[in-house]
């Protein structure tokens, strides 16, 4: 009899050791309709985004990544992206009800992503972007599958950002990306205090500094030389994507702090614009970021004075004291 019973027991043991092993890897949901992330065996290498007839490409080339196999991107974003899409979990199941009021009921269209690993294809779902939650996001593996909101783990913000169509995200967050060699002049207007303003013309490698209306001597050459470096590389932190078109409006209506252009060699010319900017409580100025924009894009930006005070000098940095 106690043969009989032991034997029960060990059967009972061994039945929820395997019960554990088989079970221990599900998903609560299901596998195939809750895991988003993508596991490549080596690397991501092509990102898919489409809605209709609106389409997105990002493809690893050599060493650096294509935007729609012919622009440059920005590593930053591309770096994110791959983070979202490897690391992607679960933060909590999204009811048919709150389904139906925030996504059904506000009309908003589906992403559909796909992610390969050169021709395989790794992962595919349907992402709803939404302000719902602090995630930015809603994701279904298929139309049919069960909604869940979506998150990376230690990272406390938007993922649903970085499903954008967009081009300018993707692109670097450049406005001059110039050697000395490639510049033929620069114009500084200090608009508050135009005594400050300056221009530097290159002529067969021969530097001559103006004050605006005429030509200058007694100049450092070697002051003026550092100065041209600075456009090797001239970032700004990101693209004021959040601004109505009211607010876009009054920022472009006040006046401005600054005005940098720069002519190349090859005939093509840049106007910087910049403009105070205020704190997100709206009350004080910002000590550490202004809007910029450049002629070429109808979009303002958000620079940090660290990347931007290389260029902004006086006409006096220039001369001996």
């Amino acid at each position: 009899m106690r043969k009989i019973i032991f034997l029960g027991i060990l059967l009972l043991i061994i039945a929820g050791l395997l019960s554990l092993i088989l079970f221990r890897g599900r998903s609560p949901f299901g596998k195939s309709n809750s895991s988003f992330a993508s596991e490549p065996q080596k690397e991501i290498t092509k990102i898919e985004f489409s809605d209709g007839e609106k389409k997105l490409r990002l493809e690893k080339e050599g060493e650096g990544w294509l935007l729609n196999g012919k622009s440059e991107t920005r590593k930053g974003g591309i770096l994110f992206i791959q983070r979202v899409l490897q690391e992607i979990k679960i933060k909590s199941p999204v009811s048919a009800e709150l389904f139906e009021n925030e996504i059904t009921a506000k009309n908003i269209s589906a992403i559909k992503v796909r992610v390969y690993e050169k021709r395989k294809l790794l992962k595919s779902f349907l992402v709803y972007k939404t302000s719902s939650n602090i995630y930015g996001n809603i994701m279904k593996i298929r139309g049919g599958s069960k909604p869940f909101i979506v998150y990376v783990p230690g990272f406390e913000g938007d993922i649903g950002s970085a499903f954008t169509f967009n081009e300018l995200y993707w692109q670097p967050y450049n406005v001059f990306n110039l050697l000395p060699s490639e510049i033929a002049a620069v114009t500084f207007e200090n608009i508050s205090d135009t005594s400050a303003s300056f221009s530097i013309i290159n002529k067969n490698q021969q530097y001559f500094v103006s004050d605006l209306n005429k030509n200058l001597t007694g100049w450092d050459s070697s002051l003026v030389s550092r100065y041209i470096s600075y456009f090797t590389w001239i970032p700004f932190e990101s693209w004021a994507f959040e601004l109505g078109e009211e607010e876009k409006k009054k920022v472009e209506s006040q006046r401005p702090l600054y005005r940098i252009s720069v002519t190349t060699t090859s005939g093509s010319k840049t106007v910087l614009t910049l403009w105070e900017r205020m704190t997100d409580k709206n009350d004080t100025k910002d000590s550490d970021r202004l809007f910029g924009k450049t002629e070429s894009r109808d979009v303002l930006f958000i620079m940090r004075y660290f990347d931007i005070d290389p260029l902004i000098k006086k006409r006096s940095y220039f001369f001996p004291e």
